[in-house]
């Protein structure tokens, strides 16, 4: 009996070496067998296909101009019923929508908050990719205020060359000039204090002024869909229009610079002989929001759930985001979150519920 179960124990030990040994031997058709299938599953899959109807909202870039592994340059993507609108586009927006289930073919529209280059700097590969994904022949409409015209045919010329080469690679049937680049839609505040800027259905954009000063004209945005509403505050100090704009909303992303840690990264730099380094770090504190500031407006303006973006600075270390919220949990006595790049929230149309998850 012993002898009949040990021959069966050494069979199966000699079988699973043969196995592995096979493995090890075919590894590349095996690895390229299950690229393909991961390959596949990725292209027939899209972020709407797991979405209930509602209102979503994430981060596909949650930092500032620092090098941030966890944040990259500023980008939001929202995704209201079967629209796909992205909102600023830092320099990993491409990649790290593309991480969140989106096909870059189907956005349908950009939106800027204002023309710093880590709002913009991922822009131009993000509106050659729509292009070319799904052989769009209507160029992307990018809203924004006065500049973005500019900001929209500097990037087509210094595409110009690369469009020539796609085209006469792939054909224009498959890739149609005409839908190369963006299409500039400015809109211009003046003293208004808001502005519908796109309208479909239960669908509504609407634009309004933020103090980014010197930076001029900055504004954020309030998207609502069948009934549930989110604010995305853009870069600002405290600023009553966000405030007014945020009153109860079921999300504020608010952007958040910690004074003292910025003031760290200062102090090194004097340490370090870096003047200029040391004044840059002191100057960029006076037009943006801290922690504290964007609890005080979450919590005056009564808002379900507060997401922290456009964080600064960089946080690599265990408890600086401790130290980076400072007083702001006890300001805000609603649920909050230091934003990192994949961070998700769903409201689901119809219901109340406020839904965190993560997609990469």
């Amino acid at each position: 009996m012993k002898n009949s179960i040990l021959r069966g124990f050494l069979s199966i030990l000699i079988l699973l070496g043969v196995g592995l040994g096979a493995a090890y031997v075919f590894r590349g058709s095996l690895s390229v067998w299950v690229a393909e299938k991961v390959v596949t599953q990725r292209l027939k899959s899209e972020i709407r296909q797991d979405l209930t109807d509602g209102l979503h909202v994430g981060l596909c870039g949650a930092g500032s101009p620092f090098p941030d592994e966890k944040r990259s340059g500023p980008c939001t993507l929202v995704v209201a019923g079967d629209k796909i609108f992205v909102f600023d586009a830092g320099n990993a927006a491409t990649r790290n929508l593309a991480k969140m289930g989106v096909n870059h073919g189907q956005i349908e529209a950009i939106f800027l908050t204002h023309f710093h280059s880590d709002h913009i700097d991922g822009l131009g590969e993000l509106i050659l990719q729509r292009w070319v994904s799904m052989g769009n022949a209507q160029p992307v409409p990018v809203y924004g205020p006065p500049g973005v015209n500019r900001v929209v045919e500097g990037l087509r010329e210094v595409y110009a060359q690369d469009q020539a080469y796609r085209v006469a690679h792939h054909g224009e049937a498959h890739l149609p000039s005409t839908g190369f680049g963006g299409q500039a839609k400015t809109f211009e505040l003046g003293s208004a204090r808001e502005m519908v800027i796109y309208k479909a259905d239960e669908l509504e954009v609407r634009a309004f002024p933020v103090d980014h000063a010197p930076v001029h004209p900055a504004v954020g945005y309030r998207i609502s869909y069948k009934g549930r509403t989110l604010v995305l505050s853009g870069d600002t100090r405290p600023s009553a229009s966000v405030l007014a704009q945020a009153q109860g909303v079921d999300v504020l992303v608010h952007e958040a610079l910690s004074a003292p840690l910025v003031q760290t990264i200062g102090n090194a730099a004097a340490k370090a002989g870096r003047p200029l380094l040391q004044k840059l770090m002191s100057d960029i504190i006076d037009y943006h929001s801290s922690p504290e500031q964007a609890a005080q407006t979450a919590q005056d303006a009564k808002v379900g759930y507060l997401l922290l973006s456009h964080i600064a600075p960089p946080l690599p270390l265990p408890g600086l985001e401790k130290a980076f919220l400072g007083e702001a949990p006890a300001i805000f006595k609603g649920p909050m979150k230091v934003g990192i790049d994949g961070d998700f929230i769903s409201l689901p149309a119809g219901t109340h519920d406020i839904v965190v998850t993560r997609r990469f």
